[in-house]
């Protein structure tokens, strides 16, 4: 056995894992993938040589460097208690995208709308790697075709509808349910955050969760504050403000999700 660690500049949240781990499960020879998305570092425990692994990682185009290789007695297999601790996040994730996104449109915030599907995004993310665990490549790939292109649909869906809404007469938002219900999706990620960081496990998805819950508790202050300043000036533009550059993130994400289908 064989753990080679390499050095992968670009690999920065879930969708990247997702990448590799899609790539490299191409190949017969490789045991356990360990990643620690903090330190951009990957160790791939495996038998036989590791150049095939270093060209499949290279033809990711994600800055993959060579770090060292060693011998290795054994491997750890992903627990089964951060697998359940998982289906937690995932589950929190789509409460709030489904309350999120009925009070968005209710109350005419982009913002919640905007910040429900960025919770949505995270599902998608959760649910590829634990859906697809066990399945064939080929079906994992079709899972990410379609979550990639549903994830972009919304995205651009959204992102037109925030021009129309800045070029229309549409109604302020309600500030207060915007406050209201992002700190509650607050309180729902902050509870996440601190579930995944008390995992002793730093492989599989754990790291990239954290980094992935982080994100979205900074969009969850930034619609607090949009909705702050809706109540301040009275206008729609805060929100709207928020709105699109939360759609641009979840534009973002989806591109890299449409990856794993290739």
């Amino acid at each position: 056995m064989q753990k080679t660690t390499f050095n992968i500049s670009k690999m920065d949240c879930p969708s990247e894992e997702n990448i590799i781990r899609l790539k490299l499960e191409e190949l017969a020879n490789i045991k356990s993938l360990q990643f620690d998305i903090a330190n951009r570092k990957l160790q791939v425990y495996h038998t036989g040589n590791y150049e095939p692994i270093l060209s499949a990682l290279d033809s990711l185009k994600l800055d993959t460097k060579f770090v060292d290789n060693i011998s290795a007695d054994s491997f750890e297999p992903t627990d089964t208690q951060d697998r359940k601790l998982l289906w937690l996040v995932l589950s929190i994730n789509f409460f709030f995208f489904v309350l999120e996104i009925l009070t968005g449109i209710f109350s005419h915030s982009m913002g919640l709308v905007a910040d429900s599907l960025d919770m949505l995004a995270d599902s998608i993310v959760y649910g590829l790697a634990l859906f697809a665990v066990g399945g064939t490549v080929l079906r994992k790939k079709k899972i990410a075709k379609v979550g990639g292109y549903f994830q972009m649909t919304l995205a651009i869906f959204g992102l037109v509808e925030v021009i129309r809404r800045f070029l229309g007469l549409e109604e302020v938002p309600v500030f207060q349910t915007m406050i209201i219900i992002s700190s509650l999706a607050l309180i729902g990620n902050t509870t996440s955050l601190y579930l995944l960081q008390r995992s002793k496990n730093r492989e599989a998805h754990m790291e990239a969760s954290v980094i992935f819950t982080s994100n979205d508790v900074i969009a969850n202050i930034g619609v607090i504050i949009a909705g702050g300043l809706v109540y301040f000036t009275n206008s729609k533009f805060p929100d709207l403000i928020i709105g699109g550059i939360v759609f641009i993130l979840v534009g973002r994400g989806a591109l890299r999700i449409l990856k794993l289908s290739k």
